[in-house]
């Protein structure tokens, strides 16, 4: 039996295992899918010596894996950030299907208005998702606690006129995600609009309290749940290299 796996620090919340054990189910395949939380990154090594056939990667892991891998894809390299290794010919390579996820749930969404985006969050998957918006043509500012450049700022900075700007909101910051479900990021929803798409890469729950005020306020809502399935169906693709 093949086995595949998600790594992570927390996991109870996890999608992966569930979608991947219905997948294998559905498709007759003698595989199984298994968690794998890591207090540190450093204890992957004991995941490598079962020798699994491909995993995932998630919080808090996708940049601190790369140092153990041998190779990277030129989308990983890119985006700086890692959410699939494949093993292939003794070698550990690392890949991100994060960024064909996050563009393939989105593009049915998106319209004229959606020219500037605001992103929260500078982990892996903030990085992925402004690497597609780059990708396609949207010009992207980064909200965090710190700042960092010409383009980043602080939780305080957003306002009317950037929400104005920037008809296009994604978090991809934990903040919301169960157990913690009444938590929500800073952000003045009352600048919102019905020109506005808000997305929150968060699906557990599904519909979080950052997805619920920005409903009220009229804008179009998001969550991460159809990211989650491109995403793991093209790391199955990648594992298997395009084959079931």
């Amino acid at each position: 039996m093949r086995t595949y796996g998600l790594i992570g620090k927390s996991l109870g919340h996890s999608f992966s295992a569930g979608f991947f054990k219905d997948f294998f189910e559905k498709n007759k395949i003698d595989a199984e899918y298994r968690n794998f939380e890591l207090p540190e990154i450093q204890e992957i090594s004991s995941v490598f010596d079962l020798h699994p056939s491909g995993l995932n990667v998630t919080i808090p892991y996708k940049e601190s894996v790369i140092p153990f891998l041998d190779e990277l894809s030129g989308e990983a390299r890119a985006i700086g950030a890692v959410n699939c290794i494949q093993f292939l010919d003794g070698k550990k390579i690392g890949h991100n299907t994060d960024a064909y996820g996050f563009q393939q749930s989105v593009k049915p969404f998106l319209t004229f208005h959606h020219e500037r985006a605001l992103v929260f969050g500078t982990g892996g998957a903030s990085k992925a998702v402004a690497f597609v918006l780059k990708n396609i043509g949207i010009d992207v500012l980064t909200v965090s606690r710190s700042t960092e450049g010409a383009k980043q700022f602080i939780y305080k900075d957003v306002n009317e006129h950037m929400l104005r700007a920037c008809k296009f909101v994604v978090n991809c910051t934990p903040v919301g995600t169960h157990p913690a479900i009444h938590d929500v990021i800073p952000f003045p929803f009352d600048q919102l609009s019905s020109e506005h798409l808000v997305v929150d890469l968060i699906y557990n729950p599904a519909k979080t309290r950052f997805l619920e005020l920005a409903e009220q306020a009229g804008a179009t809502i998001l969550n991460g749940e159809s990211m989650l399935q491109h995403q793991a169906l093209r790391s199955w693709k990648i594992w298997n290299q395009d084959k079931l």
